[in-house]
């Protein structure tokens, strides 16, 4: 399992609050708009586009709610002009994190994610300083209680993925990123149901902390993730099995 990714994979599991859900809902409508805005409406000539729409169907996001999002992308309906910008960070006790934001201001952005970060003991990064230490994988997860590992393993290598695990009750499925359309497939086509699909930035090495330091990184990031224009959140923090956040 991959850092805070696990984490938030967790939390999710064991039942996340409505308010969450449609914080997470609203974060993958900006992201297909602007993959629609960006490369037009159809998915088969728009990659971005699909592995937006591949994301929200992992998250069991309405059909209707993401046709609306193409549509505000590509102007049939009035949306919001959004910008792309990425931040290289430490949390405390020298954890990477790469803060990935879509934003209609980014004055704001910019000062949100500083103040998010300095009160919380963190601080920015030289570009370069903490993204090299990450590789994008597809990253698709399952709730261990629904299904076996061996279910789950035998449909995903069949459609190509390259590892499965099983840790604190999720099964997570990771694979290449030119290989996760074929594999998410795979399993819909097998009625599997992903609490999550997603093609993200998995770190090459983890950092282990004590439980205070743990505690103090994974409050620092679930304040960036509860920021609205914060899209994503990746970080090589090693979350022990059983950890529970205060």
């Amino acid at each position: 399992m991959s850092g805070h990714s696990k984490w938030a994979t967790i939390k999710h599991a064991k039942g996340a609050a409505d308010a969450k859900r449609g914080q997470m809902f609203t974060k993958l409508i900006k992201e297909i708009s602007i993959a629609a805005r960006m490369g037009g409406g159809n998915p088969e000539g728009n990659p971005r586009l699909r592995t937006a729409i591949l994301k929200a169907r992992g998250a069991n996001m309405p059909k209707d709610n993401i046709d609306r999002a193409i549509k505000k992308g590509t102007g049939e309906l009035e949306g919001v002009n959004y910008e792309e910008l990425t931040y290289e960070a430490y949390a405390p006790g020298g954890v990477a994190v790469l803060i990935e934001v879509l934003t209609d201001n980014k004055n704001r952005a910019a000062a949100d994610v500083r103040n998010i970060l300095t009160r919380a003991g963190g601080s920015l990064a030289t570009a370069g300083a903490v993204s090299r230490l990450f590789k994008r994988k597809g990253i698709i997860t399952f709730d261990g209680e629904k299904y076996t590992e061996d279910q789950i393993m035998e449909a995903a290598l069949e459609g190509g993925a390259e590892d499965v695990a099983l840790s604190d009750g999720i099964i997570e499925v990771s694979t290449a990123p030119e290989d996760f359309e074929p594999v998410v497939n795979a399993l819909q086509n097998k009625q599997f149901e992903s609490m999550s699909a997603e093609i993200s930035m998995v770190p090459e090495v983890e950092v282990n902390l004590d439980s205070d330091g743990t505690a103090k990184a994974v409050r620092l990031i679930e304040k960036l993730e509860d920021n609205d224009d914060v899209q994503n959140v990746y970080s090589n923090i090693s979350i022990p099995d059983g950890f529970e956040a205060e």
